[in-house]
C-alpha cells in the first residue's frame, strides 16, 4: 500500500506523462494546491491535570484567579506607576519586543518561499571586431539586451508549507515569550519594591530603639556616677544601644541595593529612584482572599506554559520539513530575453527568445543524512514535549509552594504579633518595677532586646506576606495584560539607501 506521498508523486509523475506537451497555468496551479503534506499533523497535548490543588487552605479558592492587574489590590500608587514605568523602559522587555520583530520578518521569509520568484535582467555590450586582413576594416557594434528569469518550487510534499507553519508558531512563540518577561517583571518590581518599604521599617525601627536605648543609657550613666546604679548596668545599656545602631548601616545597604535594582528594571540608571522613595511609605498589606481556581487554569494563564506549548508545535512542523527533503522536487523555470543592436529596438525590431520547462530532483544516495535530519527533528520535539510537561509540572509546583507560604505567614504574623504586643507591655512593666525597686536593671535590657527583636520579626512577615501574595499572582501567571506595541525598532536607522561610503 503506497503512502501518502508515494501516492501523490505517482499521481503528480503521471499527470505530467499525460499532459506534457501542454503544460499551463491550470496544471501548474493543480499541482501546487496538490495539498500534500509529510510529518506529523500538530495536536496539542492532552495533560491530566488535578481536580484541585493538593493543599486546602482558607485561601484557596475554586473560582477563577483573578489575574487582571493584580498588584492593584495592595492599593500603593507608587507601585502602580513603577510597573507602568517599568513594562515601558524595561530593557528585557525591549529585547523581547526585537525577538518578535525577528520572528515575524522569519515567517514573511518562510511564506515568501511559497511562492513564484522573478527577476529581470538587463546587459549592454559594446563589440570591436578587428579587420580580417589589409582590405577589411574593423566592425564595432552594440548589443543590447533584457528579459525576466522566472522560477518555482513546486511544494508537492510540503517543505515549505512545514516551514512557513513552523516560523508561524515561532512567532506565537515569540509572543509568549514577551508576555512571560512583563509578568517576570510585574514580579521582580512588586517584590523589590516590598523589600524597599521593609528595609526602610527595619532601620526607622532601628533608629527609633537606638534613640530610646541611647536615652536609658545616659540615664544610666548618670545614677552609675550617682552610686544608684552597678557600672554592669551602664556597660550593658552602653553596649545594648551600640548593638541596634549597628544594624542601621546593615538596612541602608539593603535599602539602596533594593532601590537601585529597581532603577534597572525601569531601564534608568541604578539611583534614580533614591529621591522618589526616601520619604519612606508602608510595607504593602494584600487582601486576605486569594482565588487560586484550578490546576487545569495554568495551561491558558501562564505565559511560560503557553511558551514551551507553542515551542512544541513549532518543532513538530519541522519534522515535517526535514522528512520533505527525502522525497523528489519539482520546479518549473521559464525565461524570455529581447535582443537588438540599439535600445529603442528592444521588443520591436528585436530576437526574442524564451524558454519553459518543470525540472525534477530525485534524491538517491545521501549516506543516510537526511533520514538522519529527520531523526534529529524527532528527537528535538521529544525534548519540547518533555519541556512542556516539566513547564506545567513546575507552575503547579510554584502554585503549591506560594499558597503554603502565604497561608502558613499569615499565621506566623499573628503569632508574631500577639507577642510584639507582649513584649510590649513586658518593658513598660520592667521600666516601672526597676523604678520602684523591685526588679533588677538587666531585667529593663532583657525586655528591650526582646521587644526590638519581636517588632523586627513582626516586620519581616509583614513583608513576607506581601513577597508571598505578590509570588502567588506570579505563580498563577498574572502580569501584564494591557496592549504592548512590539513594532517601534529599538535602533532608526537613517541613510540606508546607496550612497557613498563615509571615510574612515
Amino acid at each position: 500500500m503506497p503512502s501518502k506521498p508515494e501516492i501523490c508523486l505517482l499521481q503528480t509523475c503521471s499527470h505530467f506523462h499525460k499532459r506534457l506537451p501542454s503544460i499551463a497555468g491550470p496544471i501548474v496551479l493543480s499541482l501546487a494546491l496538490a495539498g500534500c503534506v509529510v510529518g506529523p499533523d500538530y495536536r496539542k497535548p492532552t495533560l491530566t491535570m488535578p481536580s484541585h490543588w493538593g493543599t486546602k487552605t482558607s485561601t484557596q479558592s475554586a473560582k477563577a484567579p483573578e489575574l487582571s492587574r493584580w498588584w492593584k489590590q495592595l492599593k500603593d500608587p507608587t507601585l502602580d506607576a513603577l510597573i507602568e514605568e517599568a513594562v515601558a523602559g524595561n530593557l528585557d522587555v525591549a529585547s523581547a519586543k526585537a525577538k518578535i520583530r525577528e520572528a515575524r520578518a522569519s515567517y514573511r521569509e518562510q511564506k515568501g518561499a511559497l511562492l513564484p520568484s522573478v527577476e529581470g535582467t538587463a546587459s549592454a555590450t559594446r563589440t570591436r571586431t578587428a579587420a580580417s586582413d589589409a582590405s577589411s576594416e574593423a566592425t564595432t557594434y552594440s548589443q543590447y539586451q533584457t528579459g525576466f528569469d522566472a522560477s518555482w518550487e513546486l511544494d508537492l510534499f510540503g517543505g515549505n508549507k512545514r516551514a512557513a507553519e513552523a516560523a508561524k508558531y515561532g512567532v506565537d512563540a515569540a509572543e509568549e515569550e514577551l508576555r512571560d518577561t512583563m509578568l517576570t517583571l510585574v514580579g521582580d518590581v512588586a517584590s523589590y519594591y516590598v523589600q524597599a518599604r521593609e528595609y526602610q521599617a527595619l532601620r526607622d525601627l532601628a533608629r527609633r530603639t537606638a534613640v530610646s536605648q541611647r536615652k536609658t543609657a545616659a540615664l544610666t550613666q548618670a545614677e552609675f556616677k550617682a552610686g544608684s546604679a552597678t557600672g554592669v548596668d551602664a556597660a550593658k545599656a552602653e553596649a545594648l544601644a551600640s548593638s541596634t545602631e549597628a544594624d542601621i548601616p546593615t538596612y541602608e545597604i539593603s535599602y539602596a541595593t533594593a532601590v537601585h535594582r529597581l532603577g534597572v528594571l525601569l531601564g534608568k540608571p541604578p539611583a534614580t529612584l533614591e529621591e522618589r522613595l526616601k520619604a519612606g511609605g508602608p510595607i504593602p498589606r494584600p487582601k486576605t482572599e486569594v482565588s487560586t481556581g484550578i490546576p487545569a487554569d495554568i495551561l491558558s494563564s501562564r505565559p511560560d506554559v503557553r511558551l514551551a506549548e507553542r515551542q512544541l508545535a513549532q518543532y513538530t512542523a519541522k519534522i515535517g520539513q526535514a522528512e520533505a527533503n527525502r522525497y523528489p522536487s519539482i520546479s518549473l523555470t521559464g525565461d524570455i530575453a529581447s535582443s537588438a543592436t540599439s535600445i529603442a529596438d528592444l521588443g520591436k525590431k528585436s530576437t526574442i527568445g524564451w524558454s519553459f520547462g518543470p525540472s525534477l530532483t530525485v534524491p538517491i544516495f545521501q549516506g543516510g543524512q537526511l533520514k538522519a535530519a529527520v531523526d534529529v527533528a524527532k528527537a528535538q520535539r521529544d525534548q519540547y514535549y518533555v519541556a512542556y510537561q516539566a513547564a506545567v509540572l513546575s507552575a503547579m509546583e510554584d502554585v503549591e509552594n506560594a499558597v503554603v507560604s502565604l497561608t502558613q505567614e499569615r499565621l506566623k504574623h499573628g503569632k508574631l504579633s500577639a507577642s510584639a504586643t507582649s513584649y510590649r507591655r513586658a518593658t513598660d512593666l520592667s521600666r516601672t518595677l526597676n523604678q520602684a525597686g523591685v526588679t533588677d536593671f538587666l531585667d529593663v535590657l532583657d525586655a528591650e532586646r526582646s521587644l526590638y527583636s519581636a517588632e523586627e520579626s513582626l516586620i519581616e512577615s509583614q513583608a513576607s506576606i506581601a513577597t508571598d501574595y505578590v509570588a502567588l499572582n506570579k505563580a498563577l501567571g498574572g502580569g501584564w495584560d494591557g496592549e504592548v506595541d512590539s513594532s517601534e525598532p529599538a535602533v532608526v536607522d537613517t541613510n540606508t539607501g546607496p550612497h557613498l561610503a563615509a571615510a574612515k
